[in-house]
């Protein structure tokens, strides 16, 4: 079984990593429609929600192309798990609230009609992608990867008593 966790971790990269890339690829190029979307959860002051529509595209494109190559996959996947964290609380917090938006995640966003925010698509996959973050933070050597793999003990010499 063990032998297949790095195979697991490839495939959860593959997944994570192409799902951030597509998010950001959408947004990069309409940076007005993203601050909107950041807008409309009313969390933050607007400056700030126009900052970080800005900023998210770019954040989720650099952090998806890191997990795409094993590149520093913990720190990726960590920062990945955060964002999607953050946006499953920003979701939630719509939804309880009773705002009617779009969430914006691959472009688009904003308010929309009165019982056409869909929530719970949305909260479904960004759990999932959290979990997968989760597993690439406590597992994140993976095959095809950039990242090296680490030192067996025998490797090292430690495995060596006599």
């Amino acid at each position: 079984m063990r032998k297949y966790l790095p195979w697991v971790g490839l495939v959860a990269r593959l997944i994570l990593g192409g799902t951030l890339i597509v998010a950001g690829y959408l947004k990069f190029d309409e940076l007005d429609k993203s601050q909107m979307a950041v807008r409309a959860y009313e969390l933050l002051p607007i400056p700030l929600a126009n900052f970080m529509g800005i900023f998210l595209p770019f954040f989720e494109l650099a952090i998806g192309i890191l997990l795409v190559l094993g590149a520093s996959t913990r720190i990726a996947a960590f920062l990945s798990g955060l964002l999607m964290f953050a946006f499953i609380i920003g979701i939630s917090q719509a939804w309880a609230r009773g705002l009617s938006i779009d969430c914006g995640c691959f472009g688009g966003g904003g308010q929309v009609a009165p019982g056409e925010a869909d929530y719970i698509t949305p909260l479904l996959r960004d759990t999932g992608l959290t979990f997968l973050a989760i597993y690439l933070t406590l597992f994140p050597h993976t095959k095809i990867g950039l990242d090296k793999k680490p030192k067996t003990a025998t490797e090292l010499g430690e495995g060596n008593n006599g």
